[in-house]
């Protein structure tokens, strides 16, 4: 018995010969215009192509890009079909396309010339409400056998506008920005991006560190000095005291890391005796814009706690809860991860979740909807959720995911990254002020959302305390 699936016609896409067509023959092709469709024409053109979102692009031009695009899908599926000569066109364009539009093209022959062999279409282009956006002929040759494959299966192609990174720093940009203190600011990449974000209006930086070294940090970066106060430190854990202490002074509403380690600059944080501690355990938060997720997606902790207890992970989520609410997002859906999404007595990250997820119950937790444990195609992928039956307000469609630990966060974190093209804003909350940690290899663009982050969170910390906007 002949166990192989059968092959539907579906499957396949077939040519026709000159002799199988006549004028007055036509195929017709619906097509709705994605903004995914606009970048990626753009992307192939090296962004010349000026089809916008808002479609305000020139007439005459906008739409020939797309058009040639279907015109070539249509003859190359339908008529004549695969294996088809395109020989001449002559389009004209009357309007614009954007994102959002349906279109509607139409190839129909008009004449078959026996002596070449050569067919002659003409083709009309509309949206679905009848505007025109395209006419013209078409000159082609079709097979001389008739062709027949299978169709092609095109791979899933995400691309990434930075959108959300580009409307978060453009909201943090204000007329008077917040003041951050940079700790020890001595390579060229950390002078950088405190000079990034002040350029941007988004903070009003202090450099606090050993003068001479911020001074050759700064020739190397190619950025002037003298419009920034600059405080003299001699090392950097005397430059993370000092950082600490404007905070501490009211002379700066934001700390940054410079080019110090973490830990220099976070044993200042704490410091029992001119420190910044509060209740909260400090925890950093990654905010990140993941091209194929439809939101943003908030891991944490992925750098200060290493192995956290059960104690140290509520404050975990009440951390970044603050931090998504901030954001807009009013009620955050909180999946706390493990490797299955069952309770395991071998698995404590399985024990945490579900003790975490009763004192979300009893009120120890608030502010958003607690779930777990989950697995992490299943706090993200709604059809994963509904296949292993899992019904539960927060599984497919997490705004926030707590790791076990710091090694789970920091590897998933550059996964999505380097893998899928994220975009990572990080800051450390906790403290009485956030805390902006960036790296080398950080692109500028992530850098600054980090500042916005952190801008953001000054400015509703300073609103809700009576001191009006900073």
């Amino acid at each position: 018995m002949d166990n192989r699936p059968t092959e539907t016609r579906s499957d396949f896409v077939e040519s026709r010969t000159f002799e199988e067509i006549a004028p007055g023959d036509s195929a017709v092709l619906r097509r709705s215009v994605v903004q995914q469709d606009i970048d990626l024409l753009a992307v192939l053109s090296g962004e010349a192509m000026p089809v916008s979102l808002a479609g305000t692009s020139s007439p005459g031009s906008a739409p020939g890009p797309l058009a040639a695009s279907l015109v070539a899908v249509l003859l190359a599926t339908e008529l004549p079909g695969p294996g088809t000569v395109s020989l001449s066109q002559s389009l004209t364009f009357h309007g614009t396309v954007a994102a959002g539009d349906v279109l509607d093209l139409s190839l129909t022959v008009t004449a078959c010339d026996p002596g070449t062999r050569e067919l002659e279409l003409a083709c009309d282009l509309s949206t679905e409400t009848g505007r025109k956006v395209a006419s013209g002929t078409l000159r082609v040759r079709p097979p001389e056998k008739k062709v027949r494959r299978h169709r092609l299966e095109l791979p899933d192609i995400r691309m990434s506008r930075h959108e959300r990174f580009r409307a978060l720093i453009a909201e943090a940009v204000c007329v008077t920005p917040p003041v951050v203190a940079v700790a020890h600011p001595c390579s060229a990449a950390a002078i950088a991006a405190a000079v990034e974000a002040a350029e941007a209006g988004i903070v009003t930086p202090i450099l606090v560190g050993p003068r001479a070294k911020i001074a050759l940090a700064a020739e190397e970066a190619g950025v002037m000095l003298d419009r920034f106060r600059l405080v003299d430190a001699p090392h950097s854990d005397a430059a993370a005291a000092e950082a600490v202490a404007l905070v501490r002074r009211g002379e700066a509403s934001l700390l940054m890391k410079g080019s110090l380690h973490t830990d220099e600059l976070l044993r200042a944080v704490l410091a029992r005796d001119g420190g910044l501690r509060t209740e909260r355990r400090l925890s950093h938060v990654y905010l990140m814009d993941v091209p194929s997720y439809p939101r943003p997606l908030l891991i944490t902790d992925a750098a200060v706690n290493i192995e956290p207890d059960l104690a140290i992970k509520r404050d975990i989520i009440r951390n970044a809860v603050d931090l998504a609410r901030a954001m807009g997002i009013d009620e955050p859906k909180v999946a706390i991860l493990s490797a299955v999404e069952t309770v395991n007595p071998k698995l404590r990250s399985t024990l945490d979740a579900a003790a975490l997820c009763k004192m979300a119950d009893r009120g120890q937790i608030t502010g958003a909807l607690v779930e777990g444990p989950l697995a992490f195609d299943n706090a993200i992928n709604p059809q994963a959720a509904r296949e292993k039956g899992i019904r539960s307000p927060v599984a497919g469609v997490a705004d926030i995911l707590v790791v076990p630990d710091l090694e789970a966060g920091n590897i998933l974190a550059k996964q999505l990254t380097f893998l899928a093209g994220a975009d990572a804003a990080g800051v450390v909350l906790g403290a009485r002020v956030p805390i902006i940690l960036t790296s080398r290899a950080d692109a500028e663009r992530t850098r600054l959302a980090s500042c916005a982050v952190a801008a953001k969170l000054a400015r509703l910390a300073a609103a809700a305390y009576g001191k009006g906007t900073v």
